[in-house]
């Protein structure tokens, strides 16, 4: 039976739309949720890069376009946008581990993404791994489509038995949330 819960689907579908309803949904239920999103950051009309926002409210940078990296650092470049690693890891790393053994029932960790930019970092890869194996944590996450060469750690979540994956559309965008609040509700038990 599934016990996490994956959405994936073309950018711009409302995959990260629909992890925030969900995990409001589920907070006011009761249920303790951490983690973060991603957000676009837009400069006068135009995309200009990605923010790290953790469900407590802290941001900060994931990619900008053409920025160089931080001194000292190695580039991690997803076509115009440069990742930085640092600022990532800082934000996202502590909310996966915040909840392990913490409270007692279940908890939920949201994990919106697991993608090109994110998969730079080596020690988030492990605390994915770490996140999904913990007893009484249900990861609800993002995952992108499968395009060109296949994402070797984001295809290994897409095959695990424990996770159920919803294909978002412009088309059921609208109708999924009830049954992804109720899949991450039962996926605790």
């Amino acid at each position: 039976m599934a016990r996490h819960v994956f959405l994936t689907g073309p950018p711009g579908v409302g995959k990260t739309t629909l992890i925030q309803k969900a995990s409001e949904v589920l907070k006011s239920s009761g249920v303790p949720v951490d983690g973060f999103y991603t957000q676009e950051v837009r400069q006068g009309g135009r995309r200009i890069g990605f923010d790290v926002v953790t469900l407590s409210g802290l941001r900060g940078p994931l990619s900008r376009v053409g920025a160089g990296p931080p001194p000292g650092t190695r580039e991690c470049r997803v076509g115009q946008y440069v990742v930085d690693l640092a600022s990532f890891e800082q934000l996202a790393l502590p909310v996966l581990d915040a909840g392990a053994g913490s409270s007692p029932g279940p908890r939920v960790c949201v994990i919106d993404e697991v993608g090109k930019m994110e998969l730079f970092s080596q020690p988030f890869t492990r605390a994915v791994r770490q996140t999904l194996a913990a007893p009484g944590t249900v990861v609800l996450g993002t995952i992108p489509v499968p395009k060109g060469k296949p994402l070797a750690f984001v295809e290994e979540i897409r095959s695990r038995a424990d996770v159920q994956v919803f294909s978002v559309t412009k088309e059921n965008r609208n109708h999924l949330l009830p049954d992804i609040v109720r899949c991450v509700q039962s996926g605790g038990k």
